[in-house]
């Protein structure tokens, strides 16, 4: 049964944002061979572990609550925003809540720059190797943004399960940008061994990262 203010079991919501998500994400990072595909279930699987808890059954605070008792200040763990880990955390402040989710949307807004902007210049170079624009400052910045929106999830609603799933991942990703690497090694040979050598993987400086999220794709990308 149900107690007041019960805001959860909203599964078709569920159901919606899961498909949202993926549905901008497939849009950016298109899947071609086996190892992508096994990389993009597991960002999937992340999904559905997260509106699961943010629209239809709060798990990990009713865990905690249950374990903890009353040393977890959660007085109505089913309500919406005593489902929230950081606003109990913070004793259910309103502020806290503002300022995780102005935090997480601009980590995630970042994030979804670097995949669109990724995409635009790969899908220009048909096959060709892209060392300029975003690719300047880092080799894998479409992997970058993903992480970048991961991590902007997970300080919006983080969960037991989003906690542990977020490092594999992660994993799953350098693992098929160190693949991919390999592959373009064989193919461009010396020319991407010297862009390997000069570009960093995925994080450029700190000095360096308004140009990484602000570089207009080239002409070339957009004709």
């Amino acid at each position: 049964m149900h107690s007041v203010g019960y805001a959860y079991g909203m599964w078709v919501v569920v159901a919606f944002n899961v498909g949202l998500f993926l549905f901008f994400t497939l849009s950016f990072l298109k899947p071609r061979g086996s190892q992508e595909w096994r990389s993009m279930s597991v960002v999937t699987a992340f999904f559905v572990a997260l509106f699961a808890e943010m629209y239809g059954f709060p798990l990990t605070i009713y865990l905690l609550t249950g374990w903890l008792g009353d040393a977890y200040p959660a007085l109505e763990p089913f309500s919406h925003k005593l489902g929230h880990l950081w606003v109990v955390v913070f004793g259910g402040s309103t502020l806290a809540w503002a300022v995780v989710m102005a935090l997480s949307l601009t980590l995630m807004l970042m994030g979804y720059t670097l995949l669109s902007k990724g995409w635009t210049q790969i899908h220009a170079a048909r096959g060709g190797l892209v060392t300029d624009g975003i690719y300047s400052y880092a080799r894998h910045p479409q992997y970058t943004g993903l992480f970048l929106v991961i991590i902007g999830f997970l300080v919006q609603w983080p969960t037991i399960l989003t906690v542990i799933m977020a490092p594999v991942l992660l994993f799953a990703y350098v693992h098929l940008a160190r693949v991919e690497e390999r592959r373009a090694g064989m193919e461009f040979g010396v020319e991407y061994d010297e862009y390997v050598r000069k570009t960093p993987a995925f994080f450029p400086p700190l000095n360096q990262w308004k140009a990484f999220l602000t570089v207009n794709v080239p002409d070339e990308a957009t004709s």
